[in-house]
């Protein structure tokens, strides 16, 4: 595993905090940077976020698995080939070097610090219990979007370099029901009657208590969920009582990672498209002929017109899984401009998500509400979330097309054909969505490489460094999941 560095976001922060006439710390410049344990927290959050954000075809491929781009130039990541650029690898590296590591870092240093002299015993303990169960609850989440990446992954001895520099796999079906049992001691431990972390050092809720434990019990939905129909008792009674609790319902409590307008700490989409001067995305056909069926008021937002620049009227998608040749400027239309906003935010759990999910569980017979109230909050979040005024959002949702009472389907496609528009700039919560619910109607390009047997990928595979490092560790989880390939389900995907 790496040192834990931070980034440049958290060491301009320190600099200009703690620079003073003595130059001692720039001694030697290989040294990694010491710093507060909420120095490192905020640098963990920036880079769990940055790695669910990004385009980057080396980090993140969720968009391609979603059928929400196509290519313009290389092709190979939206035909499943995720070799050649090591991104498993780097999926990997990041969750658990950059996120989890500097949250380990950030909770082994908040332990150490003292208690400042005119505070009381008891202020000072509720105030250290807060920012260790923020936290955990973030690392917690990390380790759910491990599991549900890769399957079974080292989770037990993970993060104990020292003693375990080769950890074992954990089976990812009994990580699960850990990370609730973990996650409902950090929600004991929040009380919102006392501070946390320092509000420019939480890049998302800014200390606020009472919204993290929203995030806490939506989290706990969103594990929950995913165990519906493997362990459909544990998975009612955590939903419930995250619902019973209070979960993320509106967009004024999404948990949202502001970025700045200016660099280096801007939208990674912003870097990518924009400040690289980079063609290299189109959407794809497949997406844009959904929201034109629809009307969507949010092809505007998602998408500009084809050939916008000589007047163009019209959305057009270019084709998933191939290398999309005609002219870029006048063929496709491209990534709608609010997307490429530098300071667009990134989102970790938003009201759509949580409200599907809710709407999910209703069908399914979970004590949380109606299932088309939820629906119809959901997919209006998302309309409002991207600036649809609420007259037309309502007249999007009044379609027959759309309302829950009308729309074609079961409530698995209803759920999951609605959730794939809303979470249109978020592919890895779309692509979790796409497996659970076997919806959107969406298949592999014919042109798709073969390692992936005609499908689109259910999971990654390990990164191609474990079977030389961690060979005999590697090889037992392997023969566990039934082989490490593309098409091996996670325990919870079932369908």
């Amino acid at each position: 595993m790496k040192k834990f560095f931070l980034s440049i976001f958290a060491v301009s922060t320190l600099i200009t905090s703690c620079a003073s006439e003595d130059d001692i710390y720039n001694d030697d410049s290989l040294k990694a940077y010491e710093a507060s344990g909420e120095y490192f927290f905020a640098n963990a959050q920036k880079e769990l976020v940055d790695q669910l954000t990004t385009p980057s075809v080396n980090l993140n491929v969720f968009r391609y698995f979603s059928q929400y781009w196509a290519a313009t130039t290389y092709r190979a990541e939206s035909r499943y080939d995720l070799t050649s650029r090591n991104i498993p690898d780097n999926h990997w590296d990041n969750l658990y070097s950059e996120a989890l590591g500097n949250f380990k870092k950030a909770k082994e240093n908040i332990l150490l610090e003292s208690k400042p002299a005119l505070m009381s015993e008891t202020e000072w303990g509720k105030i250290q219990q807060n920012r260790i169960a923020i936290i955990e609850v973030l690392m917690i989440y990390t380790y759910q979007v491990l599991v549900d990446s890769f399957g079974d992954v080292p989770y037990s001895q993970s993060l104990d370099i020292v003693n375990t520099p080769l950890p074992k796999y954990d089976d990812d079906a009994t990580i699960y029901p850990q990370l609730l049992i973990r996650l409902n001691a950090a929600i004991a431990k929040l009380d919102a009657g006392y501070k946390s972390i320092t509000p420019n050092q939480d890049l998302v809720y800014a200390g606020d208590v009472s919204k993290w434990k929203l995030f806490a019990n939506s989290l706990k939905a969103k594990i929950a969920i995913n165990m519906a129909d493997v362990n459909s008792s544990l998975a009612k009674s955590s939903i419930e009582e995250a619902y019973a609790a209070g979960v993320i319902e509106s967009n004024t409590n999404n948990a949202l990672l502001a970025y700045n307008s200016f660099a280096p700490n801007y939208n990674l989409i912003h870097e990518e498209l924009v400040q690289s001067n980079r063609n290299d995305f189109v959407p794809t056909s497949v997406f844009v002929n959904r929201l034109n069926t629809l009307n969507d008021p949010r092809r505007p937002i998602y998408f500009t017109f084809k050939d916008a620049e000589n007047g163009g009227t019209t959305y057009v998608g270019g084709n998933y899984g191939y290398q999309n040749l005609l002219p870029y400027d006048e063929s496709y239309s491209h990534i709608g401009d609010k997307i490429k906003q530098p300071n667009l935010p990134g989102v970790l759990i938003d009201a759509a998500e949580i409200n599907f999910i809710l709407a999910e569980a209703a069908e399914r017979g979970y004590t949380v509400g109606s299932a088309a109230t939820h629906y119809e909050n959901a997919v209006k979040a998302s309309l409002t979330f991207w600036g649809v005024n609420s007259a037309d959002a309502t007249t999007y949702y009044n379609q027959a097309a759309v309302n829950y009472n009308t729309a074609t389907g079961n409530w698995k496609e209803k759920i999951g054909n609605q959730a794939w528009v809303a979470m249109y700039n978020r592919g890895f919560e779309s692509w979790t969505f796409f497996r659970r619910l076997d919806f959107p109607n969406i298949v592999a390009p014919a042109s798709a490489y073969p390692v992936a047997e005609g499908k689109i990928p259910v999971r990654l595979t390990y990164p191609s460094t474990e079977p030389n490092i961690n060979g005999a560790n590697y090889q037992s989880a392997s023969s566990a999941i039934g082989g490490d390939k593309l098409t091996t389900k996670v325990f919870w995907d079932l369908n």
